[in-house]
């Protein structure tokens, strides 16, 4: 091919941006406005079967957790009801981490990825997602609906007889990903947020930019704010003014806010390490060892509901429902409540990062909002901007996507009264994390680790 005879000057006198002009060839070219069309087509089955796995994984884990437990006559599951349960999911995902293509899809250790996983690989992701979520594993259902999603856009394009290319593949998995992922967060612009930072697009250089933009929106919201409120006098903005009473930001909530960032990020860092260190383990053996780790998170559960006398739901499982009830009551939590779920739920997280499969996100989203009801009776630092600044710190250090984290606790928490905190805690979680030193290396997928090297040579 030859290059593109340079275009005419603008009328302003100087040449056209070149980014400007590969965007409009791009948007030229019938094969790109193709590709298009075929993402919207595929957006509708893959939103069909993301919602029919969410209906499935609802389903299997209200059975299990509600009504059986209420057929044999107990209120809430007992205190052991974690041990069996996890130990046959730690079973089942160990066997198809051995046995099927794919090992059951990403381990949840590493992070969320943007698709990449082949169609051949979709009956090991169902099959461990189904294992390991309703049976109390501590992890939530986005990454194996990315996997899903992502796997059964390419199988539509084979079935379809398109031509398969590099660039097609990665468009069409970040698509089907992107349709998937929107049914469990229930908003499309999460969704296409955190594929963009899940795929990496601009690499290094788009955090390097992005991370100094984001923390001065923050400060510069506060600073407006708060300069607004002393002078009585408006600038004008795009907002909508809500009917209903919010709490207002004060320096005591910045301050606890970004401390607590810090203390959060070292804390949810420490998990990271762990669940990374859970994968080398079971790499070795991974039925056995899978098993002995799904055991251990069920144990975290049972020594919660012993100390506690509360439901071991409240550790196992993902945390979703259980951080809808500590929103909604927050003083209905003791401190020692906190304290012991803090505890024991991270350990069960770590412990199912390294081990079985499923996402990341609502296990620290729960964490994260934990914290901040803690420290929430901290002079000058309320229940709502410690809940929000604590998922933001958490969400943002297990993920490593600030502005995914910020986009997904301003939703949840349905307006933009706690934006700046939101940003703060989130920039600060993730920088604290990013400067801590990373866990060992993880091992390849589906196979037995060998002995340890003894050359040097790459961690």
């Amino acid at each position: 091919m030859t290059e593109p005879s340079p275009r005419p000057a603008a009328s302003g006198g100087g040449a056209q941006p070149e980014e400007a002009d590969r965007l409009r060839d791009m948007l030229r070219n019938p094969g790109y406005l193709k590709a298009l069309v075929f993402c919207a087509l595929i957006g509708v089955p893959v939103s069909l079967a993301a919602f029919w796995f969410l209906v499935v994984l609802h389903e299997l884990e209200h059975l299990m957790w509600a009504d059986l437990p209420q057929a044999l006559n107990w209120d809430t599951p007992p205190w052991w009801w974690p041990l069996p349960l996890l130990l046959v999911a730690g079973i089942l995902v160990g066997l198809v981490v051995r046995h099927l293509p794919g090992a059951g899809g990403h381990i949840p250790a590493s992070g969320l990825h943007a698709g990449g996983s082949p169609p051949k690989a979709l009956p090991g992701v169902i099959i461990a997602a189904v294992a390991s979520l309703p049976l109390g594993a501590t992890l939530g259902p986005e990454a194996p609906l990315i996997a899903l999603g992502g796997a059964l856009a390419v199988l539509f394009r084979n079935l379809a007889q398109a031509p398969p290319t590099p660039q097609s593949t990665v468009l069409l998995s970040a698509a089907g990903a992107a349709a998937a992922i929107s049914a469990i967060f229930g908003n499309p612009l999460i969704a296409a947020v955190l594929l963009m930072e899940v795929a990496g697009v601009g690499g290094p250089q788009l955090f390097a930019v992005m991370l100094p933009a984001l923390l001065s929106s923050g400060v510069g919201s506060l600073v407006f704010t708060g300069f607004g409120r002393w002078t009585g006098l408006e600038t004008g903005s795009l907002s909508l003014k809500l009917g209903v009473p919010i709490p207002r930001l004060d320096a005591g909530d910045v301050l606890w806010s970004v401390l607590m960032a810090v203390v959060i990020g070292v804390l949810v860092h420490l998990v990271l390490v762990g669940g990374r260190r859970a994968t080398v383990f079971i790499s070795v053996r991974p039925v056995v060892h899978t098993a002995l780790c799904a055991l251990a998170a069920g144990a975290c559960g049972a020594v919660y509901a012993l100390i506690t006398d509360r439901s071991p739901a409240d550790v196992a499982l993902s945390g979703q429902q259980t951080l809808t009830r500590l929103a909604a009551d927050p003083h209905s939590w003791g401190v020692g409540a906190l304290i012991a779920v803090l505890l024991c739920k991270g350990a069960a997280y770590s412990l199912c990062l390294g081990s079985l499969r499923g996402g990341p996100v609502f296990p620290s989203l729960f964490l994260g909002g934990a914290v901040g009801v803690l420290f929430a009776p901290l002079p000058g630092l309320g229940v709502v901007p410690g809940l929000a600044a604590g998922m933001a710190a958490a969400i943002a250090s297990a993920l490593r996507l600030p502005v995914s984290s910020v986009v997904l606790v301003v939703l949840m928490l349905g307006g933009s009264a706690m934006i700046p905190v939101v940003i703060l805690a989130a920039v600060v979680a993730f920088v604290t994390t990013e400067l801590l030193p990373p866990g060992p290396a993880l091992p390849p997928l589906g196979k037995p680790a060998g002995p340890p090297a003894t050359g040097a040579g790459p961690a």
